[in-house]
């Protein structure tokens, strides 16, 4: 594991945590970040895709903004992270994600997995990268974007008792991208975090499995 300097297409810098796996690795999957910044789970998230095969990389997203951002998920957290994803744009996260995308590509296919306000961006990225295939957990705002059409295969994961996103969102994704695959678990927003309250370890475990048996079949 280590750091990376990313530079962006616009001439930006970012900074990227970086772990590779042992042995020649199966693919890349890029780790799109929660508001809070590239912290303590979403560098475990990226160990855990390392330890399946793959390079993976969480580019620092909110380095636009502020550099270093790590959150924790208090009051304080949440807050300050709301206040920077209403400052972020979509052409600046789709020009930092192609300079993750290019910086493992070496690696082979490259897939995108994001959380939260990254599912919402690994949405984006599927319509506008040219990721191998994407999967978003619990993302916000995917409904409104729908507009868009992914240009690779889609997998969703939603909580059924997620109170930022409405089920009916869920209903309106399905419909439009019948071709995705939408699973839905007994769980909150954001279940696969140990560090939130609506952490849910059976579903947390299951979408993970969902997650890399899908990875499997479209970045390798």
């Amino acid at each position: 594991m280590s750091n990376l300097q990313l530079l962006a297409a616009d001439g930006h810098e970012l900074s990227a945590y970086v772990v590779r796996p042992e042995g020649r690795p199966r693919g890349a999957v890029v780790v799109v970040q929660e508001i809070f910044g590239v912290n303590s789970h979403i560098r475990r998230v990226a160990e855990q895709y390392a330890a399946e095969g793959y390079v993976a990389i969480a580019p620092a997203m909110f380095d636009r903004l502020q550099r270093q951002v790590d959150l924790g998920y208090d009051a304080a957290g949440l807050q300050a992270g709301i206040d920077l994803m209403m400052r972020a744009t979509n052409e600046g996260a789709i020009a930092d994600l192609n300079a993750a995308i290019d910086a493992v590509a070496h690696a082979g296919r490259v897939g995108m997995v994001g959380y939260c306000w990254g599912g919402r961006v690994t949405y984006l990225a599927g319509c506008r990268t040219n990721i191998a295939a994407g999967v978003a957990y619990y993302g916000g705002g995917i409904a409104q974007l729908l507009p868009e059409t992914p240009r690779c295969p889609m997998m969703f994961h939603f909580g059924e008792h997620d109170s930022h996103i409405p089920l009916t969102d869920v209903e309106r994704i399905r419909a439009a991208l019948p071709q995705a695959t939408c699973h839905l678990y007994p769980a909150g927003h954001g279940f696969n975090c140990s560090e939130r309250a609506d952490f849910d370890a059976a579903s947390a475990h299951l979408a993970f499995s969902r997650t890399i048996e899908f990875f499997r079949r479209y970045v390798g």
